[in-house]
């Protein structure tokens, strides 16, 4: 159980835990468009998808997982959470989802599967969870493409040594991005995760930050703390 301000985490059942992805995601993700609806792309937990039913009004927030032990447990921390009546989780795959495409949103989020080497380990749940292959970048642009509203923002993290690759294909389904947030442990270590954000429209000034999460071990910084402290009980 991992235990959050306003809700809380069960997650023995998932191949992946709550994680410093996951919740960089739910608390960067752009909301200042007032977003009606809400599609969580591999829900896992379901963490996002409640970080974002904390952050905002929408009124309905969809989440996708197609692993039958995550998908149980996601619906399982909706219902356990002040905003069960505005989370729906569906256990199905992307490419299966996108095929009748019911409705569009304002917002689309992923902390998509990737490690895009060529070991793999025992733990096939886990390896699912986690190897590219189980949702190519390619397939989320495909949806977002498909999916997002007029005015609507996809807010994705990734490798950051995948930026550039992930940039350039979202711009052939002309998905531009709109602000870009590089992700250091500690000030002396290497750029590890790049949070991006992209919209229909093309912007001619992104906004590109970077964020430093620990000063030392267990040392936050406080730009760190400032976008986590609705959610962590220690902030």
């Amino acid at each position: 159980m991992f235990q959050f301000k306003q809700f809380s985490i069960n997650q023995d059942r998932c191949a992946m835990k709550v994680g410093t992805d996951g919740v960089l995601l739910g608390a960067w993700a752009p909301v200042f468009h007032n977003p009606f609806s809400v599609l969580d792309i591999g829900a896992g937990t379901g963490i996002i998808a409640l970080m974002l039913a904390q952050r905002s009004y929408a009124e309905q927030i969809d989440a996708l997982e197609i692993d039958e032990d995550a998908y149980e447990q996601a619906v399982e921390n909706f219902e356990a959470s002040p905003w069960g009546d505005r989370l729906f989780c569906f256990h199905a795959g992307l490419d299966e989802f996108i095929e009748e495409p019911e409705d569009e949103y304002d917002l689309i989020v992923s902390n998509p599967p990737f490690y895009a080497e060529d070991y793999k380990t025992e733990d096939e749940q886990r390896d699912l969870a986690r190897f590219q292959d189980a949702m190519p970048f390619e397939e989320i642009v495909e949806a977002a493409d498909l999916l997002l509203s007029e005015n609507g923002i996809l807010a994705i993290i990734i490798p950051f040594k995948e930026e550039e690759k992930f940039i350039a294909l979202a711009k052939e389904t002309e998905l531009y991005p709109l602000k870009i947030t590089r992700v250091k442990g500690t000030p002396k270590s290497e750029i590890k995760r790049s949070l991006l954000a992209f919209s229909r429209k093309e912007v001619f000034e992104i906004e590109i930050d970077e964020l430093v999460i620990e000063i030392e071990r267990h040392v936050y910084t406080p730009e760190y703390i400032e976008l986590t402290k609705d959610f962590y009980l220690k902030f």
